[in-house]
């Protein structure tokens, strides 16, 4: 479910945060100071530690996601006070969790590591990771005047077609637990990336465990995007 992204939306897209390393505890993704290392001068992403942010504008579920919420469109300088309290609440929750909040524009991306999302090679939530999931949903409930895309990662270790994969179940498994816990589904888009966004090398392991990440970006619902989105 890849999609290629439309010129229209680019500026959509969201940037700076982190994933960390595959079997380490919440509290170690949180205070990894090498986590960092890997990235810089390698020129992945905008700039080092930079996430991919949103993949999804400008095709048909996210472009169906922005007008099926047009009726809650924010207008003017509602949208980055909206945005701001939103950032605020998720900062707060997601505190010592090892998720990164990472805000650009009016758009918010939360940077999930893998190795506490997921057990190893598989799409099976970590419960350990559904407190995290659950203040996630309730704050998705509470601001609702946004569309949501859940984009799976993975690293380049195993085949193309494996890896898309796998990056397919784990964005539909963290989506399919937000719709359970209240988030209207219409609002919720997923796509697989596989392996063709790394945010860091993949030559070594810091840096593959960067990559297998799960990215939540939260795009407030505004006149202007609808109608992008209906000339689209």
């Amino acid at each position: 479910m890849n999609h290629p992204v439309s010129s229209g939306f680019l500026a959509l897209l969201a940037a700076a945060a982190v994933a960390l390393a595959g079997c380490a505890s919440m509290e170690d993704f949180a205070t990894n100071p090498e986590k960092e290392k890997t990235r810089k001068g390698t020129g992945y992403g905008a700039a080092a530690g930079a996430v991919v942010g949103l993949l999804s504008a400008g095709n048909n579920p996210f472009k169906s996601a922005m007008i099926g919420a047009a009726a809650g469109a924010l207008v003017g300088g509602s949208v980055g006070y909206y945005q701001d309290k939103q950032e605020a609440k998720l900062r707060q929750q997601m505190a010592g969790t090892g998720v990164d909040v990472v805000r650009t524009g009016d758009n918010i991306t939360l940077d999930m590591p893998g190795g506490v999302t997921f057990a190893f090679d598989s799409s099976d939530l970590n419960a350990q990771f559904y407190p995290v999931l659950d203040k996630v949903a309730a704050t998705l409930k509470e601001f609702d005047k946004t569309v949501i895309e859940v984009a799976g990662h993975t690293d380049s270790v195993g085949s193309d077609a494996y890896n898309q994969q796998l990056s397919d179940k784990r964005a539909s498994s963290v989506a399919s637990y937000l719709s359970s816990h209240g988030v209207n589904q219409t609002r919720i888009v997923t796509v697989g990336a596989g392996e063709s966004h790394p945010v860091a090398t993949n030559d070594t392991e810091d840096g593959r465990a960067q990559n297998r990440r799960v990215e939540i970006t939260i795009v407030p619902v505004t006149e202007d995007s609808v109608q992008k989105a209906k000339q689209g």
